[in-house]
């Protein structure tokens, strides 16, 4: 096994813990966020610029780079670090969740899924095997099993159905990886508690070196999210990253972690920038609402981001309305910020023992209007 896991800290009031993921490229202390470079970049950032804002590990997409440039392109290259300029450690999903959403696009069997390309329409054929051979191409350090991601709402027979397929899909995964690839397997079950335990327990027969937990934050109430955690974390051994994929907004993070979670990732701070609108301790801003055109103050008064050093919430307003490029930066290496420092702060807490004293103290403030 090419990957290890430690637990350095565990909380002794909730589940919340620090622990240390080391690969053959590297170390990375968790809980830890991770940048969502979709097709080989974090929108707006360069790699250094993402790693001077505290990131060790990014994400990148399967199935979009599978589209563009190519995969095997991408291995000509010499793999995603050298094509990006990336020297941390890189997770790349399996593409799953993309391919499951363009629902009028693809057909589902248990072989795998057929699906025409969101660019030009032609058409592509996704097996277990084929995702783990796209993603060694890409030289990624953690690789995702094929999943199939049941919609919200769904019926308990068609999560049954995806939630079978996806174990089916993972022991067929299993068998083909390696090549110094780490691959961790993907939980389903929607939001019925049977199914999240039948699939765990199926998983972790499999003995993956991670388990990632999906088909949540798909349009379920938070509190089913949680529900679905604490049905799950439990059966995953101690010994294993857990990780929640695609959540990463700040009362999400914490709640998560408090159920047990190591590792998040989410488009949520870089999505937000785009539109104008970042994350301060009381609550999200709107940067392009009138109101900040003549407000003079940084986004988050005592942020030591970039943005919040040297430019007001005025200017960066001013920036946005105009269609600057600048504008989107400043948001995201702010909202980028906000979240790295998060994730330290609740590392930090864990291991001075006061979590629980943060995350009373920071929703309170952050989810007040």
């Amino acid at each position: 096994m090419t990957i290890s896991f430690q637990v350095l800290k565990q909380d002794d009031r909730t589940w919340a813990r620090v622990g240390r993921l080391t690969t053959l490229l590297g170390a990375v202390e968790t809980p830890v966020f991770m940048p969502v470079g979709t097709r080989g970049t974090v929108r707006t950032m360069t790699p250094e610029e993402v790693r001077d804002l505290g990131a060790r590990i990014i994400l990148s997409n399967t199935y979009h780079l599978y589209l563009r440039p190519g995969h095997e392109l991408v291995r000509e290259a010499g793999g995603l670090h050298r094509f990006m300029h990336w020297d941390g450690l890189i997770l790349t999903d399996s593409g799953g969740f993309q391919v499951f959403s363009l629902a009028p696009l693809r057909k589902i069997n248990d072989d795998g899924v057929e699906f025409r390309s969101h660019i030009d329409g032609s058409r592509h054929f996704f097996t277990p095997e084929k995702v783990v051979e796209i993603q060694r191409a890409l030289g990624s350090d953690i690789a995702m099993v094929l999943d199939e991601c049941a919609p919200y709402p769904c019926s308990y027979e068609e999560a049954r159905a995806a939630t079978d397929r996806t174990t089916g899909w993972a022991a067929r995964a299993r068998s083909v990886e390696g090549n110094g690839q780490v691959l961790f397997g993907i939980i389903q079950g929607s939001v019925f508690r049977d199914l999240r335990e039948r699939s765990t327990r199926a998983l972790v027969e499999l003995d993956f070196p991670g388990y990632g937990i999906g088909g949540l934050s798909v349009g379920e109430p938070k509190s089913l999210m949680y529900k679905a955690l604490e049905w799950t974390i439990p059966l995953i051994p101690a010994d294993r990253p857990r990780y929640l994929m695609g959540v990463g907004s700040p009362e999400c993070l914490f709640e998560a972690v408090a159920r047990g979670v190591d590792m998040f990732d989410c488009v949520l701070p870089t999505r937000m920038a785009r539109h104008g609108a970042v994350f301060t301790r009381n609550g999200r801003l709107v940067v392009r609402n009138a109101g900040c055109a003549r407000d003079f103050r940084p986004l988050e008064p005592g942020c030591g981001c970039y943005a919040c050093r040297y430019f007001s919430r005025a200017y960066i307003h001013h920036l946005l309305k105009a269609g600057e490029v600048l504008g989107i930066r400043l948001t995201t290496i702010h909202n980028l910020h906000f979240l790295f420092d998060l994730v330290a702060r609740i590392r930090e807490a864990v291991r001075e023992e006061r979590f629980d004293h943060l995350r009373s103290e920071f929703l309170a403030s952050y989810l007040t209007p």
